[in-house]
Parts: C-alpha cells; structure tokens; sequence
C-alpha cells in the first residue's frame, strides 16, 4: 500500500493492564495508548467468516503506517467494536503494518 489516503478508519490502539482480583487472579482492562488512522479491508464472507454456536467473526485486514510496536494482547477498537490481533507483516521496507484481526458480529 503507498497511498496513505486510504487510511480513513480512526482506531485506537488499547494495551493491556492486569490488577490483582483479591483472589489470586487477575483482571485485564484495556488503556487507549494511541489514536491512528487505518485502511480496513474485511476478506471475503466464503474465506473472512467463522460461525460456532454462540458468536461469528469477521476477519478484518487492518493497515497503518510503520513504526507501530505491537503484542498480540494489545487490541484496536472503533467505538464499541473491538479488533483483536491474530498477526501481523511489515511491508514496504518498514513504511507499513498490515495486521490480521478478528471481530465478533453482532
């Protein structure tokens, strides 16, 4: 990808934070970390949809300029839906990330 016109999608990028639960356990919220503009490109419905019985997924191509370090229990979210990272490439010699992610349909 070398048109960065194509990134008209606001995301945020969330990490993550883990507090004790009093029990032994932990609690994981997330944090906004930082505010980026992305293309997103859904894959086709035959390849991009996995359904069981409670919930479907939208497999989601997600692209940002480069320099954007990541885990993969960070996550993007748009409001009230939430990307969360399967993978990810660097293209373009470091120019670009383009990152798998997976969405639960409502």
């Amino acid at each position: 990808m070398s048109d960065a016109g194509k990134l008209i999608t606001r995301l945020m990028l969330e990490a993550p934070v883990e507090s004790d639960d009093g029990q032994g356990g932990v609690v994981r919220s997330y944090v906004e970390q930082a505010a980026l503009w992305a293309q997103l490109v859904a894959r086709p419905a035959r390849e991009g949809i996995a359904a069981d019985d409670s919930r479907a997924v939208q497999r989601v191509i997600i692209t940002l300029r480069g320099g954007v370090t990541l885990t993969r229990a960070h996550r993007f979210s748009d409001g009230t839906r939430i990307y969360r990272i399967v993978s990810w490439r660097i293209r373009e010699r470091g120019a670009w990330l383009e990152i798998d992610a997976e969405t639960e349909l409502t």
